[in-house]
């Protein structure tokens, strides 16, 4: 006869495991991204996996084979095509950019006398010259850094290969694992809640990825149309610039004026200024049907946050954490919101129905509440795999 734990001995044995979890989670912080990337790739391949199984009479495994391996081929054939024509052109965009570098510099160092007053701006350029040196001039313990940091991507590379591919195979049944850790009565509950929360990170993230990369494609066509030096380069930057809201978009065209003002066209017989003011003009015109058209159509209406708030957490989150942040802080504040709302219900003693809690959400006119606007039609419908 197996003999039960005391109740107050299971809550002393759960907050020991709670707390050796969390310690483990603490040593082990720098090994989080690469899961959080690894989990996210295999999100964005699952879909593959699960309409190859659904169309075919393929078992999972079988499909997260040829899914996960075609996938890998691809990644790396794809950067081997294409690395030299990027790195060719980014030298150059680096060389245009260093150029301007050194003329801003040069009329800096000459002092200005403007309305009786002399300006002299020359501490300005000498900082310049430091950048500058930075880049041309690199010291040799860096190439210990270089060689250092390279090793340590190799590795934490192969981690996400095989995380990946352990994500996929076996997510269902980690999540089912994870369920049934709950008290019977609570797994539907909860089970019903990650399926609202994906259905979020499902309709933001793809919806932004697809974004990010029809911008690309569109700005490197629209450079190499004007005959603009680097338009490959400039054109995969205003794709992933496409992810910080204002300030992204702006960095990308100046960094594409920059090089027109120096570089000029390959083909347009006009001068270097001219050449920049139609890059200014094509510029605007394609960022307003992005805004206007393409953005909306695009991102339906999956997530709705206050622009001011999702502005101040991109940033943080880009400072932070780059461009996996930026990524992922939208989604996830998006959640946050879902499970906060989840358990103040049940604190409360409310139902947690989504469907009575998104109705009361869509009824909110104010602007500064996250509105998430997936239907509960829509939610049956989100397939499982």
């Amino acid at each position: 006869m197996i003999r039960h734990w005391s109740l107050p001995f299971r809550y002393l044995m759960g907050i020991l495991l709670f707390s050796a979890l969390a310690a483990l989670l603490y040593y082990a912080r720098e090994a989080l991204e690469p899961v959080v990337v690894s989990a996210f790739i295999a999100y964005l391949i699952n879909p593959a996996v699960a309409l190859l199984t659904r169309k075919t009479r393929l078992k999972r495994r079988t499909a997260v084979n040829l899914v996960y391996f075609s996938s890998l081929a691809l990644l790396i054939a794809l950067p081997a095509t294409i690395t030299p024509i990027f790195f060719d052109e980014l030298t150059g965009v680096a060389q245009a950019l260093i150029s301007l570098l050194e003329q801003t510099r040069d009329s800096l160092a000459i002092p200005v006398e403007f309305a009786g007053l002399n300006f002299n701006l020359t501490q300005v350029a000498r900082s310049l010259e430091e950048v500058e040196g930075m880049f041309t001039t690199p010291l040799p313990e860096d190439a210990f850094l270089l060689l250092e940091s390279t090793s340590r991507g190799a590795i934490w590379f192969l981690v996400i290969v095989v995380l990946v591919y352990l994500f996929l195979s076996e997510w269902q049944t980690m999540r089912k694992w994870v369920l049934r850790l709950l008290p019977a009565p609570f797994q539907q509950e909860v089970e019903e809640l990650y399926y609202h929360v994906r259905a979020v990170w499902m309709a933001y993230l793809r919806g932004q990825i697809l974004l990010m990369v029809i911008v690309g494609i569109v700005f490197t066509i629209a450079w190499s149309i004007l005959g603009i030096p680097g338009a490959f380069v400039l054109g995969v930057t205003a794709g992933l610039f496409t992810i910080i809201p204002d300030v992204g978009p702006a960095a990308a065209v100046a960094l594409a004026m920059a090089v027109a003002l120096l570089e000029g066209s390959r083909w347009i017989p006009l001068s270097n200024g001219w050449v920049m003011l139609i890059v200014l003009v094509v510029y605007l015109v394609l960022i307003n049907v992005k805004n206007m058209w393409l953005r909306p159509f695009v991102m339906g209406r999956s997530v709705h946050m206050n622009e001011g708030l999702i502005f101040i957490a991109i940033l943080v989150a880009t400072i932070l954490n780059g461009i996996l942040g930026a990524l992922l802080v939208v989604p996830v504040l998006a959640s946050a919101v879902i499970i906060v709302n989840y358990l103040i219900r049940r604190i409360l003693n409310q139902s947690p129905s989504y469907a009575e809690q998104l109705t009361e959400t869509e009824s909110e006119t104010d602007e500064n509440l996250i509105v998430i606007s997936q239907r509960p039609r829509r939610i049956k419908k989100v397939n499982r795999n």
